[in-house]
């Protein structure tokens, strides 16, 4: 249900409620109830932070302000998410741009492979970058949606069932799930590309129409991938960082000053949070591959500087053509990666020289 029909029932009841008060002299506050559509389910490290940043939010309005959870796809999918919001089929989901790449095309800057495999480093930059930027903002104007905050992937890895890959040289012939412009570098040395979203990549490891699937440590686990994987391959390349909430423009209008501030406090803390959760999350998940889950274990393999350094060579023409394409779209391409670029010198030294928020 949107916060519309939510509104209307809200409205309903105040009018009631108003008759009451003549009466009794009580008076009865209506709440606003966001409804959020999340493909995922309701397990893992992103799905404990959305939690938290639903239960802050109720307790930071007082229960004003609510958010309310359909989870598992079950308003849309994963790919059309970006269409649901924007049209107010729910107030508020979570957008993964490389699967709407041609109207996220800006937004796609933090998806690039630029080295940096640090989720807390990419979720700062990302947040500073989609609220402040003039291009990123009019791209989400013309889906009629808002950013709201900022998830990141954390790096880069990739699953596999049967033989795994050791070197980039492995990556030939294989049958790999891929997205953005690391499933680019994927068929650039030789894998058979399969479109498939990461929540179905488990029945297409276990049904044999994938070998491999990009994918991150606590993701695997939460999606249960283990399950239909043998190994692990930790490249530590970059990360999906155009990964994000947003809210529907209608909807976030519709907030009152308070409520709409309450939300941004929280989207502003929200990177720190789950920058903290991933760190644990990826490192719990690995540690439990390597001793076993569920009666399985996950080969953990670590590809040499020398063979991830191959990735990234590859990778630069695809930093390339993503300028080249918001170039010809109307967007300072450059000037946007080099803003980007910049937000994740200023956070990689943040870390270096004060360490991550949660451990100061």
């Amino acid at each position: 249900m949107s916060l519309w029909t939510k509104f209307a029932g809200a409205a309903t009841a105040a009018a009631v409620a108003g008759a009451a008060v003549l009466t009794t002299g009580v008076a009865v506050r209506a709440e606003t109830v966001l409804t959020y559509a999340e493909a995922s389910p309701n397990r893992g490290a992103r799905a404990k932070a959305l939690n938290w940043f639903a239960d802050e939010i109720a307790k930071r309005s007082n229960g004003d302000l609510k958010i309310e959870f359909q989870w598992g796809g079950a308003l849309f999918d994963a790919k059309s998410a970006l269409k649901g919001i924007g049209d107010g089929v729910a107030d508020m989901g979570s957008v993964i741009a490389a699967y709407v790449p041609k109207q996220m095309h800006a937004l796609a800057v933090a998806d690039l492979p630029l080295g940096n495999p640090d989720g807390w480093v990419g979720m700062r930059a990302t947040y500073d970058i989609a609220l402040k930027n003039e291009a990123l903002k009019a791209s989400f104007d013309k889906q009629n949606v808002g950013f709201v905050a900022a998830f990141s992937t954390s790096a880069v890895q990739i699953a596999c069932k049967g033989d795994a890959i050791r070197t980039v040289e492995d990556i030939k012939g294989k049958k790999v799930r891929g997205i953005g412009a690391y499933g680019k570098v994927f068929k650039d040395f030789g894998a058979n590309m399969v479109r498939m979203s990461i929540y179905k990549a488990y029945q297409g490891l276990d049904t044999g129409l994938i070998d491999c699937s990009q994918g991150y440590t606590y993701a695997i686990r939460a999606l249960k991938q283990y399950e239909v994987s043998d190994s692990l391959t930790i490249f530590d390349w970059g990360q999906i960082g155009a990964f994000v909430m947003f809210g529907n423009k209608d909807s976030l209008a519709a907030l009152s000053d308070s409520q709409r501030a309450v939300l941004r406090e929280v989207s502003g803390e929200f990177a720190d949070h789950y920058g903290a959760m991933l760190e644990k999350a990826n490192t719990a998940a690995e540690k439990a591959f390597t001793d076993g889950i569920d009666g399985r274990k996950v080969e953990i393999i670590r590809l040499e500087a020398s063979e991830r350094a191959k990735l990234l060579e590859a990778s630069k023409k695809y930093v390339s053509e993503w300028v080249s394409k918001a170039n010809d779209n109307g967007m300072p391409g450059d000037a946007v990666l080099a803003e980007y670029q910049g937000l994740i010198a200023k956070y990689q030294t943040e870390r270096d020289e004060k360490g991550y928020p949660w451990a100061r």
